[in-house]
């Protein structure tokens, strides 16, 4: 009989991960005090995850700069004193046996409550936010710099992964898509040119960390105009020779278009395409709440890992339910004798 594979560990270039689930990232919105540092909340919220066993802990999107955040009350990682926050957040995971990653980003013309957003091109995302700066050259490399010195301060708290977010209509995300990338520039145009920020993201934050990088990808835009699927895999693939780990699979976000139809796993066919396309390992998102889908998805070879978000909100110990519907007996510990008496509920 074939293991379970969702309780197998796997090592994904050099992160080792007991087993394939990950707490995907999801903002919080629980810094009141707007300052971008860990809080109590933080600490309880995350560690409750790893006390249920996740494999992987990947913190929300954790904005380089102040006027990167998509709203005032997000994590950020811009200064000393929240790395030192940060680095007790990840002690107190690791204490319970699981890995963290940081999703880095920059919010770019979807950030609110700040000073002046800013984009690739001077184009609001919808009429609930303000008209985006469109950015210089030296504006481009100053986030770029921003990038890098939020990943040295990922590296000094210690987290185990930093994954990038070139997501959801982000920053990077908008230099991506020809929908909200209109330059005429070095950085906009064909799409190597609207690669160019990310790559130059990507080789930055390379040079001052070493450990495992991802970057997360909206692999359909819901728009005629917008990034192809050929794109994406030309994208992975320019990524991969980067040194890029594994691309997190995700959608949507540059325009206000959602998807047609919602199903459990309707985006895994998406990280199956650049899966196959690519060759380079995959996170599958997205209505994953069913263990014996997220099962199937990685006996069949769709996926590398799953992502888990609301269902890890609705059930820090997820992994528990899971391990008795597919009757995971010895694959899955639970994390002391007292959490074992759960399985019997």
């Amino acid at each position: 009989m074939a293991k379970i594979k969702l309780f197998q560990p796997i090592k994904i270039g050099e992160l080792e991960l007991k087993n394939r689930v990950v707490m995907a990232p999801m903002c919080m919105f629980e810094v009141k005090d707007k300052d971008g540092m860990v809080t109590d909340f933080h600490k309880v919220h995350y560690a409750a995850r790893a006390l249920g066993g996740v494999g992987l802990i990947n913190l929300e999107a954790t904005a380089v700069e102040p006027d990167g955040r998509i709203s005032p009350f997000d994590l950020g990682l811009w200064n000393e004193e929240q790395a030192e926050k940060l680095k007790e957040l990840i002690a107190l995971i690791h204490q319970f046996g699981s890995k963290v990653g940081i999703q880095l980003g920059h919010a770019g013309r979807k950030a609110k409550g700040v000073k002046e957003p800013i984009a690739p091109s001077a184009l609001r995302f919808s009429e609930d936010y303000e008209q985006p700066l469109e950015m210089s050259q030296s504006r481009i490399a100053g986030v770029i710099e921003e990038f890098q010195k939020a990943a040295q301060y990922a590296a000094l708290a210690d987290v185990d992964m930093i994954e990038i977010h070139a997501a959801h209509g982000y920053l990077l995300n908008q230099f991506l898509s020809p929908i909200s990338n209109q330059r005429q520039d070095e950085y906009g145009g064909n799409l190597k040119k609207r690669y160019r920020i990310l790559s130059e993201v990507v080789e930055a934050v390379r040079k001052v960390f070493s450990g495992p990088l991802w970057v997360r990808i909206s692999a359909d835009e819901y728009s005629q105009n917008g990034s192809t699927m050929t794109d994406f895999i030309q994208i992975c693939k320019w990524l991969k020779e980067q040194g890029v780990d594994l691309i997190d699979v995700s959608s949507g976000g540059v325009t206000e278009q959602l998807p047609t139809h919602l199903y459990p796993g309707y985006q895994v066919p998406l990280a199956m395409a650049i899966k196959s396309g690519t060759d380079i390992p995959v996170a599958a998102v997205g209505l994953l709440n069913d263990p014996k889908l997220a099962e199937y998805i990685l006996q069949s070879g769709q996926a590398d890992l799953i992502c888990l978000g609301r269902p890890l909100l609705s059930n820090p110990n997820w992994l528990q339910m899971a391990a008795r519907i597919l009757a995971a007996n010895e694959e899955f510990q639970a994390y002391n004798n007292a959490y074992e008496r759960g399985r019997t509920i």
